[in-house]
């Protein structure tokens, strides 16, 4: 392609990364601009729930790149500048300081943030969220100095800190609005699976709870008071509700916007010099043939090579299973495939979940696999996603069966 062109990058976190990548594995010599709202290098967001909560890995651990990575290659990576519009039209994104950068190909990695909860009291010093570096940094420091931590919400973020917390002897109160933990990525089954264990550690789980207000003295958070009036003490308090992608700019700039921003197999967006990668993408999936969003990793890491290729009008489909992981005290778990909120599917479960070494599979009315989940077990993903592939239906019974082989 000509060095003449200009390709943009709106985000600076793992996506944004992985296509700067990209655009120069494929031979790209024009001119590449990231647009980084943090002031640090592009990094991996897991381990801030995980490893680096715990101190066992620092952020040049999970940096994507080091800054000699983005001289050497010739990308123009700014960072503490987060692009606040772009006009398809005109072909131009609008910085911070109102001026503008002309692009031939944009590329949307904006990524999300932590939603909010609008209760009284949600504004107070220490209620946190969890979404950035400086937030794991201040959390690690609020585990050593409290004993008392309520988290509001009983999803990935909120468990994977519960977990955290409870290693360093903290007391912990997780409140969750549905009936269990993890409901409407697991379903109960698994939901019941995760509640047993962070009870098993001493988490007080309280399910099926509305929170009126977080209880403030002199504007400090004291503690979480109920709907039904209970009062939960607590000297800090995390709010993890789930993420709000941030689409904003695209739904402005008069892109298809759903929960998402609407991708085709190939991640370009209703503008063809427009493509969207990680959590705000919702894509056209070729293989599962619906819209799919997944707020993971693993589609930060793997989508940017495929929309590079599609900005260098070169053929490109995004073909890969939903995948994510998550370590809990001592149960580490993978996922693969997708299962919607409201489809009708069961669960078959192989190994045994009192000794927490299983593998569930997700089964829907033709007996054809459609997600597995492996619980300390491993080296198996592949073989699930073989299963699933293959749109074959399966016999229950042998599926369950440990001594069959997969």
């Amino acid at each position: 392609m000509s060095s003449n062109q200009h390709f943009v990058v709106m985000g600076g976190g793992l996506g944004a990364a992985k296509l700067a990548e990209a655009l120069r594995a494929n031979d790209f010599d024009g001119r590449v601009t990231v647009l980084a709202a943090e002031e640090e290098l592009p990094y991996e967001r897991p381990p801030l729930s995980k490893q680096h909560l715990a101190g066992t890995q620092q952020l040049p651990d999970f940096t994507v790149d080091q800054g000699s990575w983005y001289r050497d290659h010739h990308i123009d990576l700014r960072l503490g500048t987060m692009a606040t519009a772009f006009d398809p039209r005109a072909h131009t994104v609008t910085l911070p300081d109102g001026s503008t950068l002309s692009y031939d190909k944009l590329a949307l990695a904006t990524g999300s943030r932590p939603r909010n909860l609008p209760i009284p009291g949600a504004a107070a010093p220490n209620v946190y969220t969890l979404r950035t570096i400086g937030d794991s940094d201040v959390l690690a420091e609020v585990l050593r100095e409290n004993r008392k931590l309520v988290i509001i919400g009983a999803g990935w973020i909120g468990l994977e800190v519960a977990a955290q917390a409870r290693a360093r002897d903290v007391d912990v109160t997780v409140l969750e609005a549905a009936q269990l933990p993890l409901l409407g990525a697991l379903g109960p089954e698994m939901g019941r699976f995760y509640a047993d264990l962070h009870r098993a550690h001493g988490v007080d789980l309280r399910t099926g709870t509305q929170v009126a207000e977080i209880r403030t003295e002199d504007g400090i958070a004291t503690g979480v008071r109920l709907a039904d009036g209970t009062e939960i003490p607590a000297q800090a308090v995390l709010v993890a509700v789930g993420a709000q992608p941030n689409v904003e700019s695209a739904l402005a700039a008069g892109l298809a916007v759903n929960g998402g921003v609407l991708v085709d197999a190939a991640l370009r967006t209703s503008d063809p010099d427009v493509v969207a990668v990680g959590d705000i993408a919702e894509q056209e999936h070729p293989v599962l043939n619906r819209p799919v969003r997944v707020e993971h990793w693993a589609t930060a890491l793997n989508q940017p090579a495929v929309a590079a290729r599609t900005m260098l009008g070169k053929p490109a489909s995004y073909d890969r299973l939903p995948y994510f992981f998550s370590d809990q005290y001592d149960v580490g778990m993978e996922y693969t495939g997708y299962v919607g909120r409201d489809d009708d599917v069961r669960v078959v479960v192989r190994g045994d979940q009192a000794e927490r070494e299983f593998v569930a599979f997700w089964l829907d009315q033709r007996d054809r696999v459609v997600a597995g989940m492996n619980v300390n077990v491993w080296d198996v993903t592949e073989r699930i996603k073989a299963l699933i592939l293959s749109g074959e239906p399966v016999d229950p019974q042998r599926l369950a069966d440990p001594d069959t082989p997969l």
